[in-house]
């Protein structure tokens, strides 16, 4: 018997009829005639996301142990991806103002466009003030625990103009989600946004009436939310905006008035994301909130960060995979990430791209199903930020020249997010030498999109293997790229 017939047979035995088990069995794919198209971003060149030519599939058998090979398997799929980018902060809303209108509009195409740029779909912004706002604010005055003074007109001169252009540039349609830092200071245990501190229990429904207020606000304004975090870094007391919740107070939080309130007030479907912290405490915090079945009927992911801990140990990834096997219906989503200390001098420094394609292909392998940097665009003083926690981004404006700065962290992320879009499918990829790094995905369009990433100092040889299909290239020494198949 031939394999085909095999194959239908097994398939029948699943109740299948022969129409039905014929479709099945031609799913399987084949790479046999078709072409890779490569994209490099090399170090020491003026490689940036180039077209660097096209490899063509041929037989290849069982390879050798000594052969060096990216082995993608489009048959085994998992996650589907939600989107790339970053985040729409006030502080990239006031660089933003200060560029002249050519340079904005570079900005717009360079982040969003998916043809010109690299394709962002995704964007995250704040409820009112973080430490990347010119200072602290809220939308109510003092005490206002009824909320009658609630008003976004602070947002008005800046960020909301910003997001609508950003809107517009990516095509109309922006998943967007929002991340409060802390509750008004009359609202917490110390009076203060800043420097940590926790919600007053009497206050617990006035805080969850706060976002619902701001997303119908928002989305009356023309800015349709997605989804909210309940709180950014619920663990770290900080010199700026920040609030701190235990798991048991985030689970109770989450059950007893933010999920409810939601349901209430008619956002019931937007997805709500705990945690939003490092990968350290990711376990434990996600077992707390999701062990509850009160709690966890409400949230639809569990969102972290990679401050603190971030060695690039594969051990962190970990954690990431321990939550998808413990809570396989929930998902993960990196929120927020950046190089901090921000200097001049270092804004060509090419670790800034290997950390972002390091995090990245780790995170997606673990089930990661959508990643946002932190701030888009910031100024050459990593700011503004009303605290001095100067930071990188991927974009930086020098507003005194009136120009834009392209780091290797915004090439390097746009590898995944230019040619992973939106509703792609995780699929096998794997590496048989540490040198190279590697994560793939199918797109709807049928595409297969296979990143190889190589931080060392050497280049190195390897074929693409695809179910007996093999490609001959090179990973040049500290380079990224993306093989896009037909």
């Amino acid at each position: 018997m031939n394999q085909k017939f095999l194959s239908f047979l097994f398939l029948s035995t699943l109740g299948l009829g022969p129409a039905a088990a014929q479709k099945a069995a031609s799913t399987t794919y084949s790479a046999a005639g078709k072409t890779a198209h490569v994209f490099a971003t090399v170090q020491g060149s003026n490689q940036r996301l180039a077209a660097g030519g096209d490899l063509k599939f041929a037989p290849a058998a069982q390879p050798l142990e000594t052969q060096v090979c990216v082995f993608v398997d489009p048959n085994h799929s998992f996650q589907t991806m939600l989107g790339i980018g970053g985040a729409l902060t006030d502080a990239s809303a006031e660089t933003f103002a200060k560029l002249p209108k050519p340079q904005q509009q570079e900005f717009l195409k360079a982040y969003y466009s998916p043809t010109g740029g690299i394709g962002y779909t995704l964007g995250r912004t704040t409820i009112h003030s973080s430490d990347f706002s010119s200072g602290s604010y809220t939308y109510v005055a003092d005490k206002d625990e009824a909320l009658k003074t609630f008003s976004v007109k602070h947002d008005e001169q800046f960020r909301i103009p910003f997001i609508k252009q950003v809107i517009a540039a990516a095509g109309g349609k922006l998943t967007m989600y929002v991340s409060p830092w802390s509750p008004p200071g009359w609202m917490k245990t110390t009076g203060d946004m800043l420097h940590g501190g926790k919600l007053l229990p009497q206050y617990r429904q006035a805080w969850a009436n706060y976002y619902v207020k701001f997303i119908k606000t928002y989305e009356q304004l023309g800015i349709p939310i997605w989804g909210l975090s309940v709180q950014n870094e619920p663990m770290a007391t900080q010199t700026w905006e920040s609030c701190i919740y235990t798991g048991e107070e985030e689970r109770d939080f989450i059950k007893g008035y933010l999920g409810p309130t939601l349901a209430k007030g008619g956002l019931g479907s937007k997805k709500l994301i705990a945690w939003d912290h490092n990968r350290d405490l990711l376990f434990q915090r996600a077992s707390t909130v999701l062990d509850d079945p009160e709690a966890a009927k409400y949230v639809w992911g569990i969102g972290y960060h990679w401050y603190e801990t971030w060695t690039g140990s594969s051990m962190l990834f970990e954690n990431e995979k321990r939550v998808k096997e413990a809570f396989p219906n929930t998902n993960l989503i990196f929120t927020e990430g950046c190089k901090e200390k921000f200097d001049m001098a270092k804004v060509n420094d090419w670790a800034l791209g290997e950390k972002y394609g390091n995090s990245m292909i780790g995170d997606f392998n673990a089930g990661t199903v959508g990643w946002t940097d932190w701030n888009v665009l910031l100024d050459e003083t990593g700011g503004p930020n009303h605290v001095g926690n100067f930071c990188f981004a991927p974009v930086i404006a020098d507003t005194k020249a009136g120009k834009l700065i392209y780091t290797s962290a915004y090439y390097y992320i746009g590898h995944f997010s230019k040619f992973i879009r939106p509703g792609a499918k995780r699929i096998s990829a794997s590496s048989n030498r540490d040198a190279l790094q590697t994560t793939a995905y199918r797109n709807p369009d049928g595409s297969v999109a296979v990143v190889v990433m190589n931080q060392t100092d050497k280049p190195e040889e390897f074929q693409l293997w695809m179910r007996g299909q093999g490609a001959k290239t090179t990973a040049a020494a500290h380079s990224i790229m993306t093989l896009v198949v037909d």
